[in-house]
């Protein structure tokens, strides 16, 4: 990717998380487009983000791949790894080579050595004054550490979704902050579910059911947790999930304008 065309690309990013800045925005597809500019921006071979629920446990919400969430899991499962320390510190935790950290997480060393799917990590805090909610990590199949100016750039993107997350005004007028998050974990759920019932329907994996999800909600402009529990109920025929064009497009049809 040339200079000018990261710039370009950086910009748009930020811009696009800026816009999560309303009255009215679905968490979860901020989430996910968060992991999806960590993984276009950043070089990054993968992307997770876990948040913690009430009861401080971090729970994952995002992921920009199966590889990406199992590792997530595989960290909690063995309640140990970069992500939970970096959760408890509210600091960046790099681990360059993965392959280095038997004495530091024994458990979660050895789920990784199974698994072989990357070879570092590296852990950024989704952070407000000082106190992490939640972390948003990176992977790599190479080991190496990631460069300074990236790593600005990731704990940047992380705290401009902060701020998404954890609106001020919600703060300032005393609100729960615990039942924004609780939505977002709830609605990852669904989505597990949904993700679940399209992957079989169509026996596709389970990457490939998230993104015709994903690409129905964002061409229809409607909620990706809300698609995913008509999808769970059966409130809607799945296959029109398959249906590559938005609405706007159908429209314009082949007369160049759209319907009246």
């Amino acid at each position: 990717m040339s200079q000018p065309d990261r710039e370009r690309r950086i910009g748009e990013a930020f811009v696009a998380l800026a816009d999560t800045l309303v009255d009215d925005y679905d968490m979860i597809d901020l989430l996910d487009r968060l992991v999806a500019h960590c993984v276009d921006l950043l070089d990054a071979d993968a992307a997770g983000i876990l948040l913690a629920d009430p009861r401080d446990e971090l729970r994952l919400v995002a992921a920009s791949s199966e590889d990406a969430e199992t590792m997530e899991l595989m960290q909690l499962q063995a309640a140990e790894g970069p992500c939970l320390e970096c959760y408890r510190t509210a600091t960046q935790v790099l681990v360059p080579d993965l392959a280095e950290m038997t004495e530091r997480w024994p458990r979660f060393a050895a789920a990784v050595a199974r698994a072989g799917s990357f070879a570092s990590t590296h852990a950024i805090p989704l952070r407000l004054r000082g106190d992490a909610i939640g972390t948003m990590n990176l992977f790599h199949r190479a080991t190496g550490p990631l460069p300074a100016a990236d790593l600005a750039l990731g704990q940047a993107l992380a705290d401009v979704a902060t701020i998404g997350i954890l609106q001020e005004r919600a703060i300032r007028r005393g609100e729960i902050v615990n039942e924004q998050l609780n939505t977002a974990l709830n609605s990852r759920v669904v989505i597990e579910q949904a993700k679940g019932v399209l992957a079989q329907h169509f026996t596709i994996s389970m990457d490939t059911a998230f993104d015709l999800l994903r690409r129905y909600a964002r061409n229809h402009n409607e909620r990706l947790a809300e698609v995913a529990r008509r999808c769970v109920a059966r409130e809607m025929d799945l296959a029109i999930l398959t249906d590559t064009e938005s609405p706007a497009r159908r429209d314009t049809g082949r007369r160049g304008k759209p319907r009246a």
